[in-house]
């Protein structure tokens, strides 16, 4: 069964789709960006700031289905810069733990607001 999940507090949707969807034990994470739940950009010109907001935003739809951090198979995560990766990995090794979820890193040349520097999607199962 399908299941689409919206949280508000996430802030308006930019286009046509939801904050994640289930389907049976796996939950997908539309790309999560730093935004407060108006749609304002948190940590303009802070890379490490979004990170960590990107990821308590994720930990908001991830409790939603009862899962954790130790539940994500699998991120991707767009940088506007390449030079950042080395910057988020402590936040994510501080997220994650000795969890280590696959994982894809792509530099980008722009997301949907110029101010946004990360976004992150996921893949997780949901424990039964």
């Amino acid at each position: 069964m399908r299941k689409e999940i919206r949280l508000e507090e996430l802030g308006p949707p930019v286009s046509h789709y939801t904050d994640a969807v289930r389907f049976g034990d796996l939950l997908f994470i539309s790309g999560i960006v730093a935004t407060d739940s108006a749609g304002n950009v948190i940590g303009k010109g802070d890379v490490v700031a979004q990170a960590r907001r990107v990821f308590e935003n994720m930990g908001k739809i991830l409790a939603t289905e009862g899962c954790g951090f130790k539940d994500v198979l699998k991120v991707t995560v767009f940088l506007r810069n390449m030079e950042h990766r080395a910057l988020i990995n402590p936040v994510r090794q501080g997220i994650f733990g000795d969890t280590r979820p696959a994982s894809t890193l792509v530099e980008i040349a722009k997301l949907v607001d110029p101010d946004m520097l990360i976004e992150i999607e996921a893949v997780a199962g949901v424990p039964s």
